[in-house]
Protein backbone atom coordinates (compact mmCIF):
# COMPACT_ATOMS: atom_id res chain seq x y z
CA UNK A 1 0.00 0.00 0.00
CA UNK A 2 1.51 3.33 -1.07
CA UNK A 3 2.13 5.90 1.64
CA UNK A 4 0.50 9.29 1.22
CA UNK A 5 2.72 12.30 0.56
CA UNK A 6 3.71 14.16 3.73
CA UNK A 7 2.53 17.73 4.14
CA UNK A 8 5.55 18.95 6.12
CA UNK A 9 5.64 21.69 8.79
CA UNK A 10 5.32 24.54 6.28
CA UNK A 11 1.74 23.41 5.71
CA UNK A 12 0.80 26.20 8.09
CA UNK A 13 -0.57 29.72 8.17
CA UNK A 14 2.10 32.36 8.66
CA UNK A 15 0.73 33.51 12.00
CA UNK A 16 1.52 30.12 13.52
CA UNK A 17 5.19 30.67 12.71
CA UNK A 18 5.21 34.32 13.83
CA UNK A 19 3.57 33.38 17.15
CA UNK A 20 6.10 30.59 17.56
CA UNK A 21 8.93 33.03 16.89
CA UNK A 22 7.61 35.40 19.55
CA UNK A 23 7.13 32.55 22.03
CA UNK A 24 10.74 31.60 21.38
CA UNK A 25 12.01 35.16 21.78
CA UNK A 26 10.24 35.50 25.13
CA UNK A 27 11.10 31.99 26.33
CA UNK A 28 7.47 30.82 26.40
CA UNK A 29 7.83 27.05 26.27
CA UNK A 30 5.18 25.82 28.71
CA UNK A 31 2.81 23.01 27.87
CA UNK A 32 -0.59 23.80 26.37
CA UNK A 33 -3.67 21.76 25.53
CA UNK A 34 -5.71 22.58 22.44
CA UNK A 35 -9.14 21.17 21.63
CA UNK A 36 -10.38 20.59 18.06
CA UNK A 37 -14.14 20.63 17.56
CA UNK A 38 -16.93 21.77 15.24
CA UNK A 39 -18.72 24.87 16.45
CA UNK A 40 -22.47 24.98 17.02
CA UNK A 41 -24.19 23.07 14.27
CA UNK A 42 -25.09 25.91 11.91
CA UNK A 43 -25.05 23.45 8.99
CA UNK A 44 -28.01 21.50 10.35
CA UNK A 45 -25.97 18.33 10.08
CA UNK A 46 -27.40 15.99 12.71
CA UNK A 47 -24.14 14.06 13.09
CA UNK A 48 -20.54 13.91 11.92
CA UNK A 49 -18.14 11.05 11.18
CA UNK A 50 -14.57 11.26 12.47
CA UNK A 51 -11.95 10.82 9.73
CA UNK A 52 -8.35 11.84 9.02
CA UNK A 53 -6.64 10.61 12.19
CA UNK A 54 -4.22 8.26 10.42
CA UNK A 55 -2.85 11.14 8.34
CA UNK A 56 -2.51 13.25 11.49
CA UNK A 57 -0.52 10.66 13.38
CA UNK A 58 1.76 9.80 10.47
CA UNK A 59 2.53 13.47 9.89
CA UNK A 60 3.25 14.30 13.52
CA UNK A 61 5.41 11.20 14.04
CA UNK A 62 7.64 12.45 11.19
CA UNK A 63 7.37 16.17 12.02
CA UNK A 64 10.59 18.05 11.25
CA UNK A 65 11.81 21.07 9.30
CA UNK A 66 14.00 20.08 6.38
CA UNK A 67 17.09 21.99 5.34
CA UNK A 68 15.10 23.36 2.40
CA UNK A 69 12.31 24.49 4.76
CA UNK A 70 14.78 26.44 6.88
CA UNK A 71 16.42 28.00 3.83
CA UNK A 72 13.04 29.15 2.54
CA UNK A 73 12.07 30.69 5.87
CA UNK A 74 15.43 32.48 5.92
CA UNK A 75 14.66 34.08 2.54
CA UNK A 76 11.50 35.69 3.92
CA UNK A 77 13.57 37.91 6.20
CA UNK A 78 10.97 37.52 8.94
CA UNK A 79 12.70 35.19 11.37
CA UNK A 80 15.86 35.41 13.47
CA UNK A 81 18.81 33.10 12.96
CA UNK A 82 18.40 31.72 16.49
CA UNK A 83 14.73 30.87 15.92
CA UNK A 84 15.50 29.11 12.64
CA UNK A 85 18.22 27.10 14.37
CA UNK A 86 15.63 26.12 16.99
CA UNK A 87 13.18 25.00 14.29
CA UNK A 88 15.86 22.91 12.60
CA UNK A 89 15.98 20.66 15.65
CA UNK A 90 12.28 20.69 16.50
CA UNK A 91 10.27 17.49 16.66
CA UNK A 92 6.72 16.91 17.87
CA UNK A 93 6.93 15.57 21.43
CA UNK A 94 3.34 15.85 22.62
CA UNK A 95 0.41 13.59 23.28
CA UNK A 96 -2.91 13.28 21.48
CA UNK A 97 -6.30 12.06 22.60
CA UNK A 98 -8.67 11.47 19.69
CA UNK A 99 -11.84 9.74 18.62
CA UNK A 100 -11.01 6.75 16.41
CA UNK A 101 -11.86 7.13 12.74
CA UNK A 102 -15.41 6.02 12.01
CA UNK A 103 -16.73 7.36 15.33
CA UNK A 104 -20.04 9.26 15.21
CA UNK A 105 -19.73 12.64 16.94
CA UNK A 106 -21.62 15.90 17.30
CA UNK A 107 -21.11 19.66 17.34
CA UNK A 108 -19.13 21.14 20.26
CA UNK A 109 -17.59 17.77 21.13
CA UNK A 110 -13.78 17.63 20.98
CA UNK A 111 -12.87 15.09 18.34
CA UNK A 112 -9.18 15.54 19.16
CA UNK A 113 -7.08 17.19 21.89
CA UNK A 114 -3.37 17.96 21.69
CA UNK A 115 -1.10 18.50 24.70
CA UNK A 116 2.42 19.66 23.86
CA UNK A 117 4.89 22.53 24.39
CA UNK A 118 2.99 25.54 23.09
CA UNK A 119 5.20 26.12 20.04
CA UNK A 120 4.68 22.54 18.85
CA UNK A 121 0.94 22.65 19.53
CA UNK A 122 0.60 25.99 17.72
CA UNK A 123 2.55 25.04 14.60
CA UNK A 124 0.29 22.09 13.75
CA UNK A 125 -3.01 24.01 14.01
CA UNK A 126 -3.76 24.53 10.33
CA UNK A 127 -2.67 21.03 9.38
CA UNK A 128 -5.00 19.50 11.97
CA UNK A 129 -7.96 21.67 11.00
CA UNK A 130 -7.46 21.01 7.30
CA UNK A 131 -6.99 17.26 7.72
CA UNK A 132 -9.66 16.41 10.27
CA UNK A 133 -12.09 19.04 9.00
CA UNK A 134 -12.04 18.06 5.33
CA UNK A 135 -12.06 14.31 5.77
CA UNK A 136 -14.75 14.39 8.46
CA UNK A 137 -16.86 16.67 6.26
CA UNK A 138 -16.70 14.21 3.35
CA UNK A 139 -17.25 11.14 5.52
CA UNK A 140 -20.30 12.81 7.07
CA UNK A 141 -21.77 13.67 3.66
CA UNK A 142 -21.10 10.13 2.45
CA UNK A 143 -22.77 8.61 5.51
CA UNK A 144 -25.95 10.53 4.73
CA UNK A 145 -25.90 9.02 1.24
CA UNK A 146 -25.35 5.54 2.68
CA UNK A 147 -28.36 5.97 4.95
CA UNK A 148 -30.83 6.91 2.23
CA UNK A 149 -29.46 4.35 -0.25
CA UNK A 150 -30.27 1.47 2.09
CA UNK A 151 -28.70 -1.74 0.80
CA UNK A 152 -27.82 -0.26 -2.62
CA UNK A 153 -24.02 -0.01 -3.07
CA UNK A 154 -22.46 3.42 -3.66
CA UNK A 155 -19.30 4.06 -5.67
CA UNK A 156 -17.13 7.19 -5.45
CA UNK A 157 -17.06 8.83 -8.90
CA UNK A 158 -15.83 12.24 -7.71
CA UNK A 159 -12.17 12.38 -8.77
CA UNK A 160 -12.55 14.56 -11.86
CA UNK A 161 -14.40 17.25 -9.87
CA UNK A 162 -12.60 17.33 -6.51
CA UNK A 163 -10.40 20.32 -5.78
CA UNK A 164 -7.00 18.84 -6.52
CA UNK A 165 -5.28 15.48 -6.48
CA UNK A 166 -4.91 15.13 -2.72
CA UNK A 167 -8.56 15.99 -2.17
CA UNK A 168 -9.53 13.28 -4.66
CA UNK A 169 -7.60 10.66 -2.71
CA UNK A 170 -8.96 11.77 0.65
CA UNK A 171 -12.50 11.74 -0.71
CA UNK A 172 -12.04 8.15 -1.85
CA UNK A 173 -10.75 7.16 1.58
CA UNK A 174 -13.35 9.12 3.55
CA UNK A 175 -16.30 7.84 1.52
CA UNK A 176 -15.02 4.30 1.93
CA UNK A 177 -14.88 4.77 5.72
CA UNK A 178 -18.55 5.80 5.59
CA UNK A 179 -19.54 2.66 3.74
CA UNK A 180 -19.00 3.23 0.00
CA UNK A 181 -18.25 0.00 -1.81
CA UNK A 182 -15.57 1.22 -4.23
CA UNK A 183 -13.97 4.17 -6.01
CA UNK A 184 -13.20 4.99 -9.62
CA UNK A 185 -9.89 6.54 -8.40
CA UNK A 186 -7.24 3.99 -9.38
CA UNK A 187 -4.40 5.62 -7.42
CA UNK A 188 -6.55 5.75 -4.29
CA UNK A 189 -7.21 2.06 -4.82
CA UNK A 190 -3.48 1.45 -4.82
CA UNK A 191 -2.79 3.79 -1.90
CA UNK A 192 -5.49 2.57 0.44
CA UNK A 193 -6.53 -0.85 -0.79
CA UNK A 194 -10.00 0.34 -1.79
CA UNK A 195 -11.82 -1.73 -4.44
CA UNK A 196 -11.88 0.08 -7.81
CA UNK A 197 -14.83 0.21 -10.16
CA UNK A 198 -15.67 1.79 -13.50
CA UNK A 199 -17.57 1.32 -16.74
CA UNK A 200 -17.06 3.27 -19.97
CA UNK A 201 -17.52 6.83 -21.28
CA UNK A 202 -19.80 8.07 -24.03
CA UNK A 203 -16.69 8.66 -26.15
CA UNK A 204 -16.05 4.90 -26.16
CA UNK A 205 -19.48 4.26 -27.65
CA UNK A 206 -19.00 7.07 -30.17
CA UNK A 207 -15.68 5.60 -31.30
CA UNK A 208 -17.46 2.64 -32.92
CA UNK A 209 -19.77 2.55 -35.92
CA UNK A 210 -22.71 1.83 -33.66
CA UNK A 211 -23.73 1.08 -30.10
CA UNK A 212 -24.08 -2.63 -30.75
CA UNK A 213 -20.50 -2.84 -32.02
CA UNK A 214 -19.23 -0.85 -29.05
CA UNK A 215 -20.91 -3.14 -26.54
CA UNK A 216 -19.72 -6.25 -28.39
CA UNK A 217 -16.14 -5.00 -28.46
CA UNK A 218 -16.16 -4.17 -24.77
CA UNK A 219 -17.63 -7.56 -23.86
CA UNK A 220 -14.88 -9.28 -25.83
CA UNK A 221 -12.24 -7.37 -23.89
CA UNK A 222 -13.96 -7.83 -20.53
CA UNK A 223 -16.16 -10.95 -20.84
CA UNK A 224 -16.66 -11.24 -17.08
CA UNK A 225 -16.56 -7.58 -16.09
CA UNK A 226 -18.77 -5.59 -18.48
CA UNK A 227 -21.12 -2.74 -17.64
CA UNK A 228 -22.51 -0.88 -20.65
CA UNK A 229 -23.31 2.83 -20.73
CA UNK A 230 -26.64 2.85 -22.55
CA UNK A 231 -27.70 6.51 -22.85
CA UNK A 232 -25.28 7.87 -25.49
CA UNK A 233 -28.03 8.07 -28.13
CA UNK A 234 -31.33 6.65 -26.93
CA UNK A 235 -31.59 4.88 -23.60
CA UNK A 236 -34.31 2.42 -24.56
CA UNK A 237 -32.52 1.43 -27.77
CA UNK A 238 -29.31 1.22 -25.78
CA UNK A 239 -30.96 -1.23 -23.39
CA UNK A 240 -32.17 -3.35 -26.31
CA UNK A 241 -28.67 -3.41 -27.79
CA UNK A 242 -27.32 -4.42 -24.38
CA UNK A 243 -29.81 -7.30 -24.28
CA UNK A 244 -28.58 -8.51 -27.68
CA UNK A 245 -24.97 -8.55 -26.55
CA UNK A 246 -25.86 -10.03 -23.14
CA UNK A 247 -27.58 -13.00 -24.80
CA UNK A 248 -24.53 -13.57 -26.98
CA UNK A 249 -22.30 -13.41 -23.91
CA UNK A 250 -24.52 -15.92 -22.14
CA UNK A 251 -24.18 -18.42 -25.01
CA UNK A 252 -20.40 -18.15 -24.59
CA UNK A 253 -20.60 -18.83 -20.85
CA UNK A 254 -20.33 -15.24 -19.63
CA UNK A 255 -22.71 -12.77 -18.03
CA UNK A 256 -23.30 -9.05 -18.39
CA UNK A 257 -22.88 -7.44 -14.98
CA UNK A 258 -25.03 -4.42 -15.68
CA UNK A 259 -25.84 -1.23 -17.53
CA UNK A 260 -25.41 2.40 -16.50
CA UNK A 261 -27.80 5.33 -16.82
CA UNK A 262 -26.19 8.78 -16.84
CA UNK A 263 -28.98 11.13 -17.93
CA UNK A 264 -32.71 11.64 -18.18
CA UNK A 265 -35.54 10.75 -15.83
CA UNK A 266 -33.79 8.13 -13.74
CA UNK A 267 -36.93 6.69 -12.15
CA UNK A 268 -38.88 6.29 -15.36
CA UNK A 269 -35.94 5.10 -17.46
CA UNK A 270 -34.77 2.58 -14.88
CA UNK A 271 -38.27 1.10 -14.71
CA UNK A 272 -38.41 0.73 -18.49
CA UNK A 273 -34.88 -0.69 -18.69
CA UNK A 274 -35.62 -3.16 -15.90
CA UNK A 275 -38.67 -4.42 -17.79
CA UNK A 276 -36.63 -4.84 -20.98
CA UNK A 277 -34.09 -7.03 -19.21
CA UNK A 278 -36.68 -8.97 -17.21
CA UNK A 279 -38.71 -9.66 -20.36
CA UNK A 280 -35.52 -11.04 -21.90
CA UNK A 281 -34.98 -13.31 -18.89
CA UNK A 282 -31.88 -11.34 -17.84
CA UNK A 283 -32.95 -10.82 -14.25
CA UNK A 284 -29.40 -10.68 -12.88
CA UNK A 285 -28.30 -7.69 -14.96
CA UNK A 286 -27.93 -4.75 -12.59
CA UNK A 287 -28.89 -1.16 -13.29
CA UNK A 288 -26.35 1.44 -12.18
CA UNK A 289 -27.02 5.19 -12.22
CA UNK A 290 -24.75 8.23 -12.10
CA UNK A 291 -24.98 11.99 -12.76
CA UNK A 292 -25.45 14.49 -9.96
CA UNK A 293 -26.34 12.09 -7.17
CA UNK A 294 -26.09 12.87 -3.50
CA UNK A 295 -28.33 11.97 -0.56
CA UNK A 296 -31.13 14.24 -1.78
CA UNK A 297 -31.27 12.94 -5.34
CA UNK A 298 -30.86 9.33 -4.22
CA UNK A 299 -33.79 9.73 -1.82
CA UNK A 300 -35.84 11.40 -4.55
CA UNK A 301 -35.43 8.70 -7.20
CA UNK A 302 -35.98 5.88 -4.71
CA UNK A 303 -39.21 7.56 -3.58
CA UNK A 304 -40.27 7.71 -7.25
CA UNK A 305 -39.87 3.96 -7.57
CA UNK A 306 -36.57 3.81 -9.44
CA UNK A 307 -35.29 0.32 -10.25
CA UNK A 308 -31.66 1.22 -9.57
CA UNK A 309 -29.36 -1.33 -7.95
CA UNK A 310 -26.32 0.89 -7.27
CA UNK A 311 -25.27 4.53 -7.60
CA UNK A 312 -22.14 6.24 -8.85
CA UNK A 313 -21.85 9.29 -6.58
CA UNK A 314 -19.56 12.07 -7.73
CA UNK A 315 -19.35 15.84 -7.65
CA UNK A 316 -21.88 16.72 -4.98
CA UNK A 317 -20.30 14.38 -2.44
CA UNK A 318 -16.69 15.01 -3.49
CA UNK A 319 -17.09 18.72 -2.73
CA UNK A 320 -19.87 18.32 -0.13
CA UNK A 321 -21.90 20.67 -2.29
CA UNK A 322 -24.67 21.56 0.17
CA UNK A 323 -22.19 22.14 3.03
CA UNK A 324 -18.74 22.74 1.51
CA UNK A 325 -16.97 23.52 4.78
CA UNK A 326 -17.19 22.84 8.49
CA UNK A 327 -16.67 25.51 11.12
CA UNK A 328 -13.97 23.39 12.72
CA UNK A 329 -11.76 25.19 15.24
CA UNK A 330 -8.69 24.54 17.38
CA UNK A 331 -8.70 26.40 20.68
CA UNK A 332 -6.40 26.45 23.70
CA UNK A 333 -8.15 25.11 26.79
CA UNK A 334 -5.25 24.69 29.25
CA UNK A 335 -1.90 26.45 29.56
CA UNK A 336 0.93 25.86 31.99
CA UNK A 337 -0.88 25.23 35.28
CA UNK A 338 -4.34 26.71 34.65
CA UNK A 339 -7.40 26.23 32.47
CA UNK A 340 -8.26 28.91 29.90
CA UNK A 341 -11.29 29.76 27.78
CA UNK A 342 -12.24 32.23 25.09
CA UNK A 343 -15.11 34.58 25.95
CA UNK A 344 -15.64 36.33 22.59
CA UNK A 345 -19.39 36.83 21.88
CA UNK A 346 -20.72 33.89 19.90
CA UNK A 347 -17.38 32.07 20.12
CA UNK A 348 -17.13 31.06 23.78
CA UNK A 349 -15.07 27.93 24.32
CA UNK A 350 -15.00 25.28 27.04
CA UNK A 351 -11.98 25.39 29.34
CA UNK A 352 -10.17 22.30 30.53
CA UNK A 353 -8.81 19.02 29.19
CA UNK A 354 -11.85 17.00 28.26
CA UNK A 355 -13.36 13.64 27.56
CA UNK A 356 -16.58 12.74 25.76
CA UNK A 357 -18.74 10.05 27.36
CA UNK A 358 -21.46 8.20 25.48
CA UNK A 359 -24.43 6.67 27.25
CA UNK A 360 -26.38 3.85 25.61
CA UNK A 361 -29.54 1.87 26.35
CA UNK A 362 -29.73 -1.84 27.12
CA UNK A 363 -29.51 -2.59 23.40
CA UNK A 364 -26.37 -0.44 23.04
CA UNK A 365 -28.25 2.25 21.09
CA UNK A 366 -27.00 5.75 21.75
CA UNK A 367 -28.95 7.84 24.27
CA UNK A 368 -26.85 10.93 24.97
CA UNK A 369 -23.30 12.27 25.15
CA UNK A 370 -21.72 14.08 28.07
CA UNK A 371 -18.70 16.33 27.63
CA UNK A 372 -16.71 16.11 30.84
CA UNK A 373 -13.28 16.67 32.26
CA UNK A 374 -10.62 14.20 31.26
CA UNK A 375 -10.62 12.53 34.70
CA UNK A 376 -14.40 12.56 35.19
CA UNK A 377 -16.15 9.29 35.96
CA UNK A 378 -19.56 9.15 34.31
CA UNK A 379 -21.82 6.30 35.34
CA UNK A 380 -22.44 4.03 32.33
CA UNK A 381 -20.63 6.52 30.09
CA UNK A 382 -18.18 5.12 27.53
CA UNK A 383 -15.17 7.43 26.93
CA UNK A 384 -14.71 8.19 23.23
CA UNK A 385 -11.35 9.97 23.20
CA UNK A 386 -8.44 7.52 23.21
CA UNK A 387 -4.78 8.29 23.83
CA UNK A 388 -3.22 7.63 20.43
CA UNK A 389 0.15 9.43 20.72
CA UNK A 390 2.57 9.95 23.60
CA UNK A 391 5.94 11.70 23.56
CA UNK A 392 5.48 12.19 19.82
CA UNK A 393 5.19 8.45 19.17
CA UNK A 394 2.20 6.57 17.81
CA UNK A 395 0.95 4.18 20.48
CA UNK A 396 -0.50 1.47 18.27
CA UNK A 397 -0.73 0.39 14.65
CA UNK A 398 -3.40 2.01 12.51
CA UNK A 399 -6.36 -0.33 11.93
CA UNK A 400 -6.90 -1.48 8.34
CA UNK A 401 -9.30 0.69 6.37
CA UNK A 402 -11.78 -2.17 6.09
CA UNK A 403 -11.81 -2.46 9.90
CA UNK A 404 -12.49 1.28 10.18
CA UNK A 405 -15.42 0.91 7.77
CA UNK A 406 -16.80 -1.98 9.81
CA UNK A 407 -16.45 0.08 12.99
CA UNK A 408 -18.36 2.94 11.35
CA UNK A 409 -21.15 0.61 10.23
CA UNK A 410 -21.48 -0.71 13.78
CA UNK A 411 -21.48 2.80 15.25
CA UNK A 412 -23.94 4.13 12.68
CA UNK A 413 -26.38 1.28 13.33
CA UNK A 414 -26.53 2.32 16.99
CA UNK A 415 -27.59 5.89 16.17
CA UNK A 416 -31.36 6.29 16.13
CA UNK A 417 -32.77 6.89 12.65
CA UNK A 418 -34.35 10.18 13.66
CA UNK A 419 -30.86 11.69 13.88
CA UNK A 420 -30.06 10.41 10.38
CA UNK A 421 -32.77 12.44 8.67
CA UNK A 422 -31.43 14.45 5.73
CA UNK A 423 -34.36 16.86 5.77
CA UNK A 424 -35.19 17.45 9.44
CA UNK A 425 -32.75 18.91 11.94
CA UNK A 426 -32.88 16.80 15.07
CA UNK A 427 -30.33 17.65 17.74
CA UNK A 428 -28.77 14.68 19.50
CA UNK A 429 -28.55 15.39 23.26
CA UNK A 430 -25.09 16.59 24.27
CA UNK A 431 -24.64 17.79 27.86
CA UNK A 432 -21.86 19.04 30.11
CA UNK A 433 -20.83 17.16 33.22
CA UNK A 434 -21.31 18.98 36.51
CA UNK A 435 -17.55 19.30 37.15
CA UNK A 436 -16.97 20.71 33.64
CA UNK A 437 -19.86 23.16 34.05
CA UNK A 438 -18.46 24.29 37.41
CA UNK A 439 -15.05 24.82 35.83
CA UNK A 440 -16.58 27.12 33.20
CA UNK A 441 -18.32 29.15 35.88
CA UNK A 442 -15.04 29.61 37.74
CA UNK A 443 -12.78 30.32 34.75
Amino acid sequence: MTKAHRAGPLFADLYELTMAASYFAHQVFSTATFSLFIRENYLKRNFFVAAGLEDVLNELAAFCFSEQDIKYLQTTGIFSKDFLSYLAGLRFSGEIFAMPEGTIFFAEEPVLEVTAPIIEAQLIETFLLNTIGFQSMIASKAARCIHVAGDRPLIDFSLRRTQGQDAGHKVARSTYIAGFAATSNVLAGKMYGIPISGTMAHSYVEAFSGELFAFSAYSETFPDNSIFLIDTYNTIEGAEHAVTVAKKMKKNGHSLIGVRLDSGDMAELSQKVRKIFDDAGLYDVKIFASSGFDEFKIAEVIAEGAKIDAFGVGTKVGVSADAPYLDVVYKMVHFKDHDVRKLSPGKITLAGEKQVFRKSDQNSRYLEDIIGLRDDIIDQGKPLLKKVMENGEILQHHPPLQAIQESFKKNFALLDDRYKSIFEHKAYPVKLSRPLQTLQENT
